[in-house]
């Protein structure tokens, strides 16, 4: 079974954004700014790499896919922060529509020969064991598969979390088809991908496999979220994580609080 992962690193897309611009020009102006281009690699550096680099599990393909319009220097600089994810392939296209680009890039990276497990992924953080459980996840229902086709795999419970100079706060949460930790398993014939649906409407249009395995994900939060009210909401209330706090996410999902105190109290 084949497991690939998706991350759409700042692409200027046409749509697929909660908010809106009147141009791609605007867009990229938006997505480039400096000031979130520097969260952005914040987050990818310290929250999204660290458990993905520590799966495991290690047989996955971690797309990561950017405009043609990405400035140089942080094209270089991305290409630096991947060079430790072996995975990791950096994936270039001109600005295009949002669902049609991701789902042709998925499916040039797709091996048609056998089932595949994709999953997107954000500024967020995976469980260490999560390419593990999405396999094991699979096999267990490997007869539901073929009678369905396609299958989404959601895993519900993790932790809202937002960075900063002194560590990382944080609460539990259990939110279902959230989009971090959400998968879906395909037959090699099914030319859809997780990009054709909006995460939250998954269940719409295929059988759901819930499991409720514990701190499966980290949705992290920033200055920058693209996200509705209902999203920002999760972030209000979160508790400054203690030293038996920072251990477990590290233990979880390799996150070193350190780190994060390092590199979020740095100039960009």
């Amino acid at each position: 079974m084949q497991t690939i992962g998706i991350c759409r690193f700042s692409y200027p897309a046409q749509g697929g954004f909660q908010i809106e611009h009147s141009s791609i020009k605007e867009r990229c102006e938006f997505l480039y700014h400096p000031a979130r281009m520097d969260e952005r690699f914040r987050f990818f550096e310290t929250i999204c790499l660290p458990g993905l680099k520590a799966q495991t599990d290690p047989d996955f393909i971690f797309l990561v896919v950017i405009g043609d319009s990405l400035p140089d220097r942080y094209q270089q600089k991305l290409q630096r922060l991947l060079h430790s994810l072996p995975q990791a392939v950096l994936v270039t296209r001109p600005s295009g529509p949002h669902r049609p680009v991701m789902q042709a890039v998925l499916r040039q990276f797709q091996d048609t020969n056998r089932p595949c497990v994709q999953f997107r992924h954000d500024d967020d953080a995976v469980a260490v064991d999560y390419i593990a459980k999405l396999r094991e996840t699979v096999k267990d229902c490997r007869g539901y598969l073929a009678r369905h086709r396609r299958i989404t795999i959601d895993f519900n419970r993790g932790f809202t979390a937002r960075p900063d100079a002194q560590g990382l706060c944080a609460k539990p949460i259990f939110k279902p088809h959230l989009g971090v930790a959400l998968a879906m398993a395909v037959m090699p014939e099914i030319s859809q991908t997780v990009m054709n649906f909006q995460h939250n409407k998954m269940p719409q249009f295929m059988p759901t496999v819930t499991r409720s395995d514990p701190d499966m994900f980290a949705r992290c939060h920033g200055n920058f979220n693209d996200s509705d009210a209902n999203d920002a909401a999760q972030a209000r209330g979160l508790i400054r994580l203690d030293a038996g706090g920072e251990a477990h996410f590290k233990q979880r999902f390799a996150i070193n609080c350190q780190d994060i105190r390092q590199v979020f109290s740095s100039h960009p």
